[in-house]
């Protein structure tokens, strides 16, 4: 021990440093996704091996070999959010596309429509694009590609439109997507009151950074959910606090380099 302390450096100290830094900057990429699990089932995998090798099991070390050989592969499909996330605030990144139009009138926009919306108890699910870009999660949807203002929001959502069952989707500042299908959560202890709307707002929000805006077509209800969180029976007011507390957040953390959890 005294002769590897001995053998250390300044260059060392800084080597390690970067490595650490980098894994928590990783682990807190994915805390709280579904990623994690995957890297936890990794992990078991991984120590499997080890164990199969020590103790003499020559089929399952046969397999678990196998299986580590494609490791590398295996984590770049799985965790292709997540790479470009970490991709993306290394360089310049931009919040809900704050070039083309300011974030503000975004959420002042949204918040409106939602209003609207809740008062006439119609149903509505809006997803707000943040870094992790939502192509692969969108299986279907029609491309609209306009500014994003209360009115073309609360057309969409009226039952009598063939967008309404869906999600509207807002990117680079503008509404790209309507009528687009999400993933639903796999959570199954999720209180009943919650429809389909609620699941695919928790389970866009559980693999993705997008925030999600849900109007409850029974109670006339505001929710929203952020990184797999529900929180429901929001007014106007509170729902653009909330908002902006979000994007002042994730924008203020952009410049550091790091993501709120």
């Amino acid at each position: 021990m005294v002769e590897i302390l001995k053998s250390f450096s300044i260059v060392d100290v800084i080597d390690i440093a970067i490595i650490s830094f980098i894994i928590y900057k990783a682990l807190i990429l994915i805390k709280g996704t579904r990623a994690f699990n995957m890297i936890f089932g990794i992990v078991v995998i991984i120590i499997l091996s080890l164990i199969s090798k020590y103790v003499g099991l020559k089929t399952t070390s046969w397999v678990m070999s196998n299986l580590s050989g494609y490791l590398f592969l295996t984590i770049i499909v799985l965790f292709q959010p997540e790479i470009r996330r970490a991709l993306a605030f290394i360089g310049d990144t931009k919040v809900f596309g704050t070039g083309v139009v300011s974030y503000e009138k975004i959420i002042d926009e949204i918040t409106k429509a939602a209003t609207i919306l809740a008062n006439r108890q119609i149903g509505a699910l809006i997803v707000l694009e943040n870094e992790t870009k939502l192509e692969h999660y969108i299986q279907a949807g029609t491309l609209i590609d306009s500014l994003v203002t209360k009115d073309l929001l609360v057309s969409i959502f009226i039952p009598y439109s063939p967008l309404h069952d869906g999600a509207v989707i807002i990117s680079e500042g503008k509404l790209k997507f309507a009528g687009s299908i999400l993933p639903l959560t796999k959570k199954e202890n999720i209180d009943k009151k919650f429809g389909t709307r609620h699941r695919a707002a928790l389970g866009i929000t559980e693999e993705t950074d997008a925030i999600c805006i849900v109007v409850s077509e029974e109670r006339g209800t505001i929710s929203l959910t952020y990184k797999g969180k529900i929180s429901s029976e929001l007014d106007a007011e509170l729902l653009k606090s909330s908002l902006f507390d979000i994007v002042n957040m994730y924008k203020s953390n952009s410049k550091k380099g790091k993501v709120s959890d």
